[in-house]
């Protein structure tokens, strides 16, 4: 004890295990400790941001003072290991594990169905393990037995943060809401605990058991004999002062003062947003002086210590706003705490501190929520100067020039008004904070953020405003500001509805976006509406106008105000809780035993203890490297040169690897597919932004990365074209990649005829689609290790293996049986994994070849946005025409779609684009798609490559016809979904029978069981009471063409028995290790029907490799699963054979046999027990249709443009389902994929086609928060099909053309509200008649509803008024 006090070690633990480091790196994160120096992997690197929640852990302090723990999660990745000296770090492997046994959150994430690639699920349980932790220390009521003291609301806010891409995240909130106090049981969706008609008791007695009161301890007892003194700065170069006066000294000693560098610290979450390429000679942590960390509160008001961290502000402020302080306090305290818990996660929240945020936005122009609400509180700041101490007021610090590195915040104070309210005055403050974000629940910047204050006084001839202030952030502008010239407008005046619209018309002038920043408009939009909805209320209008105008004017925003005559204080209550509900059917049936059976996924506890291994998880052999790749930033130029910045050329760089480095005999080809090869690095000439140039290679991932950051490549666009970015410039220039003549889809019908026979036709209408992109939880990885004679093992996450394996050999200039690539687990692909994974692992290879050493590359996320391409951007320009009933008789498409630079797997997407926008009957359909070859990222296969877009065109094409004929959508649908007939004529003879064409029931089921009709007539009831909110449903139809792939499999029995088997399929997170497993058992106990349950249990099936099953092909199409299955029925029906004959022997011999008899008997008979084959689908069951629909209900702001999706409901056919829970969890985690693509995923690139929205600060996937508020998914098994694997049929792309359903009804309730505005004399244009774009942000839903909608409405009663 005496001689580490002495050391001043940096000492921690890690679940249990003590860790002592006399020196590291300061700049180390945890998270990249973690992973390199213990082995506890289940913490991921996601983001690097902050922003997935893939690292969260949790750590845990000892309090002194108060002898108590404190417990709280952090975003590993951003969390420095300098600053947890003395903490306790808890990861998922330390809950439980497979050799100690699982936690209960473990299970019942697995229980669930909560885990399908895994590579989110450790993160995600410790985001909700800290909440369950603090939950139960708090002071709540004794939850029943078996559950915490979270709420089902604390449940999923505990999770918002987290992403997830597989799930949908409805079943991840069900294993998080089991443990809720306040739970209804009979709401937790489908599970494998319990079985239909168990009662209550019986459900809660299956679940996994929660004991709070014999959780482990988070912090070892040994922690607390250590140390608590701070680290030796001779060795560590990390300063921790304890004081104002220490920290002063620091930083005007001789040392910081002659130009070393150093950082200030607190929770360093910073570096998410900028990304740090600068190395510091010292870091100095705030968080030990006292006065920092501080809250204080007094009748002035609070003042706010820089270090103390967003979730303690949070936190004080909830108990403040519990405590009768005074009526502002109160309502402010209340209004501040709701807005803040929308800033950022909780994971950040708990490390990032008041001040750092406050600091971002005054030195860099961080659009900081918490900036905008101090100014309009009228906060005031005090600095530590290198002059000494100094305050002044928050606003005039924001209109400074940027804090020197000397300057300090210390506090930040916000003033209390004095209650001033009295019968006889009868005067009021009136507070509200209000934002408009991605998402709605937080993890999202603000497009606007704004606070306001007021206080008025109530007189006979209405409210009158004494004094205002309204302060405005993230609308595009370095700082927040405050329309000054609108609070001297309405200071002193009654409001009435002219002088706020006139207000609103000076609010425009005074609050304006600076040029280049994104949406302006929609911004300047928002500053209205909110000024709107801050004073509409005051006006009092409601009563002295009548008419009808105002019918549903109580729906504003800020719903009716409330007052309270005892405090004075005017709250508007506008607070949104975050609870969904869901409900699924599930039909499945047990005639192939166990297939078809709902059985977990296979590993899933331990995928959520983080004990799954994905590539990045693999140890990192001797002398291993790292790499990381320079790319280009021009679309098309010729390259002279890399310069590396000095400043980062330390000892651990190797070297750069090019082209030129490719061995003799080796090509320059990072990936091959059926259509040719794809360089791996740019020669003299770059094609596309984001064009491989280089790789770096250096002793560490962060060194690599930081370099290649930093390098500068000199180009040369003398005597070099143009570039082409766009389908337009290459029509120009006849620039198209050639469809070959067996993927160029088929014409149907006689197009002039269908014309001819048309009472109405559209011409030469447009839609567009940008790109999107993947978003696979694990970002490109690969890690390549020279063997033996000029052999090379590659692991890489990959979805084609063979592929990555040929184009590996190909480069490198050697015999395939020379490589070997092993791929056991994909964390996502959703196509991604495919072409895009192969010039890693080549690069990879590469780079280890000629150094001779092992090489690993780990692509940063921002990095693998830019070079993976996306989907395929589209211009659409069809005719079409219609009957009076809305038939269509004809259709015709002109499809330019962006293929980018290389072919990559673009020729498939015309006919995938076709076949399923074939899916209503056109009468007659032509169409002319042209491959646009381009100076972009080629484009790659993403889930439901083409064929969202096409589903969706249909859709798009069937709205407007029923816009011009002023008919409902839904009955032009009808009209032209699919007979029987005239489905094999579109489908050429596909379907064999009348009955396994199931769409026309599906769509019947689902008008009843989701009260279509019902709901429509009171969506158009809503519609009418109701001004600022309005709702749109819409029922969307899918077909899906199904295609299946030749696969192999090879199945071994062993001598105890046990069961190993590989397929060419990889688990990607879909289930299809576990389905195959079904299927062994199942065809394995053909043998003997009673061995079904036990043989399950005794297959294991392994990772892919290369050199052991050949002819892998791709995991791609949704169909893997079932081929797989075919393949190892086929292993297992030829083992059958073998074992039959035997084991009716040893009946006869013995009278009873079992597997274990039956196998060693095999073994001394020498009967092979190892079977392979290759299932080769017959032409006439390779390809298939399946079936499905969805009704969507969504509400939208129409002030703001926010869309809420109020319900979804879902019948999806999967024939004879081979696991229903399984197929189950692919159909929601579709869907909410699309609503991703249609509603979410705005993909921006600059002016050179570089992707700019490339991180997840600027590219929001679904949250748990933007899901269905009610989800309601029925899996229908529609029997036989004898040409399927056992009658199933996909699950994992179809539900995501589902999706669309939302975005039509969004336009549906745009559609009301453009109703609205005629009605009000107001609309420009038509009502049923506009374009919404893909996807439906929050900008364009503002924009189709009226960027100047509370202006007209204004306008209206003004002339209402005058009349």
């Amino acid at each position: 004890m005496e001689e580490r006090q002495k050391n001043g070690n940096l000492v921690f633990a890690v679940n249990g295990e003590r860790f002592e480091l006399p020196c590291v790196d300061p700049s180390t994160t945890l998270l990249q400790f973690l992973r390199s120096e213990t082995c506890f992997k289940s913490p991921k690197l996601g983001c690097g941001e902050g922003g997935c929640g893939a690292c969260v852990v949790l750590i845990s302090k000892y309090d002194w003072k108060l002898k108590k723990v404190e417990d709280f999660s952090v975003s590993s990745c951003l969390t420095l290991l300098c600053s947890l000296n003395g903490c306790s770090i808890t990861t998922s492997e330390g809950l439980g594990n497979t050799r100690d046994g699982f936690h209960s959150i473990h299970e019942r994430f697995s229980g669930f169905y909560a885990s399908q690639c895994g590579f989110c699920t450790p993160g995600m349980c410790m985001s909700f393990f800290s909440a369950l932790v603090n939950a139960d220390k708090g002071n709540k009521p004794d939850p029943p037995a078996g559950f915490s003291k979270l709420t089902s609301s604390e449940v999923e806010s505990a999770i918002a943060g987290n992403l997830c891409r597989c799930t949908g995240y409805r079943p991840i909130a069900d294993a998080c809401k089991s443990f809720a106090a306040d739970v209804d049981i009979e709401d937790l969706g489908f599970n494998s605990f319990w079985k239909k008609g168990d009662s209550k008791e019986m459900k809660v007695s299956k679940l996994p058991p929660y004991d709070p009161t014999k959780t482990f301890s988070t912090y070892p007892e040994f922690m607390k004999c250590e140390s608590t003194t701070n680290m030796d700065s001779s060795r560590y170069p990390w300063y921790s002062p304890v004081s104002i006066e220490e920290l002063w000294g620091l930083l005007n000693s001789n040392v910081m003062v002659n130009g070393a560098s150093y950082k200030l610290v607190v929770g360093n979450t910073g570096t998410g947003y900028y990304k740090e390429t600068q190395r510091y000679d010292y870091y100095v942590d705030l968080r030990h002086v006292p006065e920092l960390s501080a809250i204080k509160r007094d009748q002035a008001g609070i003042e706010v210590g820089a270090t103390v961290t967003i979730s303690k502000f949070i936190s004080f402020l909830k108990e403040e706003s519990k405590i009768n302080f005074g009526s502002y306090g109160k309502l402010v305290s209340e209004k501040l705490a709701y807005h803040m818990e929308k800033i950022a996660s909780p994971f950040v929240r708990n490390s990032a501190s008041v001040g750092g945020n406050l600091v971002m936005a005054q030195k860099n122009g961080f659009p900081s929520d918490i900036a905008t609400l101090l100014l309009g509180l009228c906060a005031t700041v005090s600095l530590m100067t290198s002059h000494g101490l100094k305050k002044l007021t928050w606003e005039e610090l924001l209109s400074k020039p940027p804090l020197d590195s000397r300057t300090v915040l210390l506090n930040v104070c916000i003033p209390f008004k004095k209650d001033q309210s009295s019968p006889q005055t009868h005067s009021r403050f009136l507070f509200e904070t209000y934002r408009a974000a991605p998402r709605p629940h937080g993890n999202a910047l603000a497009y606007v953020n704004a606070a306001f204050q007021a206080d008025v006084s109530h007189c006979k001839n209405g409210v009158l405003i004494s004094n205002i202030h309204l302060a405005f952030g993230a609308y595009g502008t370095k700082h927040a500001t405050k329309a000054k010239m609108v609070e001297e407008f309405l200071a002193g005046k009654m409001l009435t509805v002219h002088v706020l619209y006139e207000a609103l018309k000076l609010v425009k002038l005074a609050v304006v976006p600076e040029d280049g920043t994104l949406h302006p408009e929609y911004r300047s939009s928002l500053v209205v509406s909110y000024v709107f909805e801050f004073l509409y209320p005051l006006t009092g209008v409601h009563s002295s106008i009548s008419g009808g105008l105002l019918d549903g004017i109580n729906d504003i925003c800020v719903e009716e105000v409330t007052e309270s005559s005892n405090d004075g204080c005017i709250s508007q209550g506008r607070k949104q809780t975050l609870l969904s509900s869901a409900k699924q059917v599930v039909e499945f049936s047990t005639e192939y035993h166990p297939v078809g059976e709902p059985m977990k996924k296979v590993g899933a506890a331990m995928q959520a203890a983080g004990e799954a291994i994905y590539v990045d998880d693999i140890p990192s052999p001797p002398n291993c490297l790292h790499g990381s790749f320079i790319y280009s930033t021009k679309p098309l130029a010729g390259v002279k040169g890399i310069q590396l910045d000095p400043n980062q050329l330390t000892e651990g760089v190797t070297t750069i690897i090019t082209y030129k480095d490719i061995p003799t005999g080796g090509s320059n080809a990072g990936a091959i597919t059926p259509f040719g090869s794809e360089p791996l690095f740019a020669d003299y000439l770059v094609r596309c932004a984001g064009d491989r140039i280089a790789v770096v290679v250096a002793d560490s991932q962060r060194s690599a990365d930081v370099v290649a950051r930093t390098a500068l490549v000199e180009y040369d666009t003398a005597n070099i074209d143009l570039p082409i970015l766009t389908v337009e410039e290459a029509v120009e220039k006849s620039s198209f990649i050639q469809i070959p003549p067996s993927f160029y889809p088929k014409q149907v019908g006689d197009f002039s005829k269908g014309m001819a026979e048309a009472d109405h036709k559209i011409l030469a209408a447009e839609i567009r689609f940008g790109s999107a992109y993947h978003f696979y939880m694990e970002p490109q990885t690969a890690l390549a290790i020279p063997d033996e004679d000029n052999c090379m093992v590659v692991y890489t996450s990959s979805q084609s293996p063979e592929n990555a394996h040929r184009a590996i050999a190909s480069c490198l200039g050697v015999p395939e049986h020379n490589i070997r690539v092993i791929t056991r687990r994909v964390g996502g692909g959703f196509g991604g994994k495919f072409v895009k994974a192969m010039p890693v692992s080549t690069a990879c290879a590469l780079a280890a070849y000629k150094l001779r050493r092992p090489v690993r590359i780990y692509v940063n996320r921002n990095s693998d946005m830019i070079i993976a391409g996306g989907r395929h951007p589209m211009k659409v320009t069809y005719s079409v025409g219609f009957k009076l009933s809305g038939k269509i008789t004809a259709l015709h498409l002109d499809i330019l779609i962006n293929a980018g630079n290389t072919q990559d797997m673009s020729p498939i997407i015309p006919s995938y684009l076709i076949n399923s926008l074939k899916k209503y009957y056109w009468g007659a359909l032509s169409f002319d798609v042209k491959l646009c070859k381009t100076n972009l990222t080629s484009k790659s296969i993403m889930r439901g490559p083409g064929e969202v877009q096409g589903s969706y065109i249909a859709e798009a094409i069937i709205e407007h016809v029923a816009s011009l004929l002023s008919v409902e959508v839904d009955s032009v649908r009808n009209k032209n979904v699919h007979t029987f007939e005239s489905l094999n004529l579109f489908y050429d003879n596909i379907v064999a029978e009348v009955r396994e064409y199931t769409l026309p029931s599906i769509m019947d089921k689902l008008a009843v069981s989701s009260s279509f009709f019902q709901r429509s007539k009171m969506i158009e009831q809503f519609n009418q009471k109701n001004t600022w909110k309005k709702r749109g449903i819409s029922r969307v139809p899918i077909v899906y063409n199904a295609t299946q792939q030749p696969t192999p499999g090879k199945v071994s029995i062993l001598q105890d028995g046990s069961i190993v088997v590989e397929v060419g399929g990889v688990e990607i997170g879909q289930g299809l290790w576990t389905k195959v497993r079904q299927m062994t058992a199942y065809t394995l106990s053909l043998i003997e029907s009673s061995w079904a349950e036990d043989l399950v249990e005794k297959v294991r099936v392994i990772q892919a490799d290369t050199l052991s099953v050949v002819q892998g092909g791709l995991t791609a199409g949704s169909t893997t699963s079932e081929s797989s299955c075919a393949a190892v029925r086929l292993c297992c029906n030829v083992l059958v054979e073998r074992l039959t004959p035997l084991k009716k022997q040893l009946k006869e011999k013995n009278g009873s046999v079992d597997w274990p008899m039956l196998i060693r008997q095999a073994q001394i008979l020498s009967i092979n027990l190892a079977a392979n084959s290759n299932y080769v689908p017959e032409s006439s069951s390779s390809r298939y249709l399946t079936f499905g629909a969805a009704v969507s209900e969504v509400e939208i702001n129409v002030l703001t443009g926010e869309t809420t999706i109020l319900r979804s409901d879902i019948i999806y056919d999967c024939g004879q389902s081979l696991n229903p829970a399984l197929d189950l969890g692919q159909i929601e985690g579709s869907f909410v994929q699309g609503i991703g693509f249609f509603m979410n995923e705005e993909y921006i690139t600059n002016e050179d086609g570089l992707l700019v929205s490339n991180s997840t600060w600027t590219y929001k996937i679904p949250t748990i928060d933007t899901i269905p508020q009610n989800f309601n998914v029925h899996v229908m098994n529609s029997g036989h099909h004898k040409n399927r694997v056992l009658s199933s049929k996909t699950s994992g792309e179809p539900p995501l053309l589902l999706a669309a359903s939302v975005h039509c009804a969004t336009r549906t309730a745009i559609k009301a509200a453009r109703e609205q505005l005629k009605h009000w004399d107001k609309l420009d244009g038509s009502v049923s008649e506009f374009y919404l774009d893909v996807p439906a942000i929050l900008p364009v839903v503002k924009t189709q509803c009226g960027l100047d909608y509370a202006e007209k409405f204004l306008e209206t009663l003004l002339a209402q008024k005058s009349n």
